[in-house]
């Protein structure tokens, strides 16, 4: 791990960098204040810190104070190194946003142990935020398919109508629902049935553009956001989409299995503004006319 030494006194810096190489960290060296600051604001910075409190440019309680304030993400551990003994100027240092302090001169052990427990408490740290990051993905996303689920792509919609009417700029939504989906579950069972979902998603996903976003809106059913299409563009697409799916069989468990999929698309534009529910709306309003149509087209709305 990578830890940064703060400290102006040169034979006191050089001691401290043999003791934590000697433990394995990659050493930082700094001599003053200013150094250490653009060392923490650097990328790639280190996350334990061990500053001195007394030294040129920005003492170690400002820096301390700095960090707390601007430095949110990722958590940078700061142990002060004082020779400051009163009980007032320590609470002065912790309430600073130090994790810790280590007063001069010091017992190498001590240090040892407290460096220990500032990395551990930075690892727990990285753990409890993975965590975080898994929980928030299975609130967002569809289980089977791994695409948006339905809550986060209608957040996701409105969003973007939001934008697009700041930046006067149109987008689109593509209701798409496979054709005959009950047939393959009644046929082969839901087991082939989650398959060709899954299939169908990846053949969706491989053809949208790095700011489209595409959702599992329930069932068989998916709704794709494009911001900034016309209409020649968003029909495209939508075509694209049906060819994708019916181009070939789908190669599930019970062996390949032909798939159509009907589609639906409508538009808000800057000179007919739709709301999320109203856009929705008119995207499944046309889906149900390409059903009625016939099955395995795309229809526009209007």
């Amino acid at each position: 791990m990578k830890l940064l030494i703060a400290e102006d006194d040169t034979s006191l810096r050089n001691l401290l960098k043999l003791y934590l190489s000697r433990w394995g960290y990659d050493v930082i060296e700094t001599q003053d204040g200013n150094e250490a600051w653009r060392a923490l604001t650097c990328g790639d910075a280190p996350r334990l810190a061990l500053l001195d409190w007394l030294m040129p440019g920005i003492n170690g309680v400002d820096i301390c104070r700095k960090v707390r304030a601007e430095l949110k993400e990722p958590y940078t551990y700061i142990i002060l190194l004082t020779g400051q003994h009163k009980e007032e100027d320590i609470i002065a240092g912790m309430e600073s946003g130090a994790d810790d302090y280590i007063t001069k001169p010091f017992k190498s052990n001590e240090l040892r142990v407290r460096l220990r427990a500032g990395r551990r408490i930075l690892e727990l740290q990285d753990e409890l935020l993975a965590a975080q990051e898994i929980l928030r993905a299975r609130a967002s996303r569809d289980s089977l398919t791994g695409l948006w689920n339905h809550a986060e792509i209608y957040r996701i919609l409105v969003d973007e109508l939001a934008r697009a009417k700041r930046e006067d700029t149109s987008v689109s939504v593509i209701m798409a629902d496979l054709d005959n989906f009950k047939m393959i579950n009644d046929t082969y069972g839901h087991l082939v049935g989650d398959s060709v979902l899954r299939l169908a998603s990846e053949r969706m996903l491989s053809l949208m553009r790095s700011y489209d976003y595409v959702g599992r809106y329930g069932g068989e059913e998916f709704l794709i956001v494009m911001q900034g299409c016309d209409w020649k563009d968003a029909e495209g697409l939508a075509e694209r989409l049906r060819c994708s799916i019916c181009s070939e069989p789908m190669d599930t468990p019970e062996g390949m299995i032909p798939v159509a999929i009907s589609l639906g698309v409508s538009m808000s534009r800057p000179d007919n503004r739709l709301d999320a529910n109203s856009l929705v709306k008119a995207a499944d309003m046309a889906l149900y006319r390409a059903k009625g149509n016939g099955r395995n087209r795309v229809e526009m709305d209007g």
